[in-house]
């Protein structure tokens, strides 16, 4: 098995797919390589949903690409007939002077986004599933909302399917090589060769990513389903999506959206890896008993039998930034890692930027940030 294309694109999760569509839509000659099946629960871009948000605390530089990101998902939803991008405001709790509060509101200022900000006794008043201390006030954002994660990836591989792209799944990569003119891409059942590159390998990126010296590490993160005690104070129309910054760690959740319950999980707190071979797949009681000690001290009507469990994989760069770039020693080649527990939303984004870097080697897209040297 073999070919010749435009680009290849190794990784067909969230940023694979939405690249491998836009090249597509573009006219590209485009192949696909996934080594799970797509739509795939091994790697980042899986457990039924995702919040997006444009406050971005992370920082504000994110907001300009989060607001293009939304114009791409409802272009997928067009394009599809699907309902993949669900509205729903999402509620931030921490301390005063936390980098959660601050961060949301230093983003919603400097862009003009419209956010409520609430002090204690009103954020107890207005969201009484939350059991929060005296020393805690929420900034709510009301033009958040979540996607439907493994329904998204799906879409952008059939739309850019039904394009003209070529997609193999089951497919490893072994090896690529990058000359001037051509990249040559090697898998257990074939080779292939096209003009330019585009590493979107999530997890397994560090594996391609030797001869640059990105510092990735994964990360374990397990995501829990629990049936609420009293599920009236979790529907979507009273319950928000939330991020709290709490003694114990950052948790973030959702509403109740289907009889599943309600989904939370920590953002960060577990040890880096070198690799995803070093994860535990199984959940432990001790996963459990973790999100159930923020569920006490948070939202004590949400702890009840645990219905679902799922484990996915962070991977990480140093300053929890992404990287996209050209990778620095061949100009074909573009790269997207690193996304540290928070790129998925921009997916619909990247593909648009990744697409620019393949045909031009540029993009006017701002992702000066996310340069790859940063690291050097």
């Amino acid at each position: 098995m073999g070919g010749t294309f435009d680009v290849i694109v190794i990784g067909v999760g969230g940023m694979g797919s939405a690249a491998l569509f836009e090249l597509a839509r573009r006219g590209r000659r485009v192949l696909g390589l996934e080594q799970f099946g797509l739509g795939h629960d091994q790697g980042s871009s899986h457990g039924l949903t995702r919040i997006i948000r444009k406050a971005y605390y992370e920082h504000p530089d994110y907001v300009p690409l989060v607001q293009r990101a939304y114009e791409r998902w409802y272009d997928l939803e067009q394009r599809q007939g699907l309902h993949l991008l669900t509205g729903s405001p999402c509620l931030s709790i921490g301390r005063k002077d936390s980098k959660l509060i601050q961060g949301v509101k230093a983003s919603a200022d400097q862009h003009k986004l419209p956010i409520d900000s609430f002090g204690n006794s009103e954020l107890r008043k207005r969201f009484p599933a939350f059991r929060v201390g005296d020393e805690y006030v929420g900034v709510l954002e009301r033009s958040a909302g979540f996607l439907y994660v493994e329904q998204c990836v799906l879409a952008y591989a059939r739309e850019a399917q039904r394009l003209g792209a070529e997609v193999h799944d089951h497919e490893a990569v072994v090896r690529w090589e990058a000359s001037p003119t051509v990249v040559t891409v090697e898998t257990k059942k074939g080779r292939y060769s096209a003009a330019r590159l585009v590493l979107t390998a999530g997890p397994w990126a560090g594996a391609f990513l030797t001869s640059c010296d990105v510092p990735l590490t994964v990360m374990r993160q397990v995501a829990l389903w629990f049936q609420p005690h009293s599920p009236g104070l979790f529907r979507r129309d009273v319950f928000p999506l939330y991020i709290v910054d709490s003694p114990i760690g950052h948790f973030y959740g959702f509403p109740m959206l289907d009889p599943s319950g309600i989904k939370m999980a920590q953002h960060y707190g577990a040890p880096e890896l070198a690799g995803p071979e070093s994860i535990e797949r199984t959940v432990t009681p001790e996963d459990e008993e973790n999100g159930r000690r923020f569920l006490r001290d948070f939202l004590p009507d949400g702890n009840g039998p645990l219905r679902r469990s799922s484990v996915c994989i962070y991977t990480l760069t140093p300053d929890r930034h992404f990287v996209i770039d050209l990778h620095p020693e061949h100009a074909n080649v573009a790269v997207a890692a690193g996304f540290s527990g928070h790129g998925f939303k921009f997916a619909s984004v990247v593909g648009d930027v990744l697409a620019d870097l393949a045909e031009a080697g540029r993009t006017q897209l701002p992702i000066s940030m996310f340069r790859i040297d940063r690291f050097a």
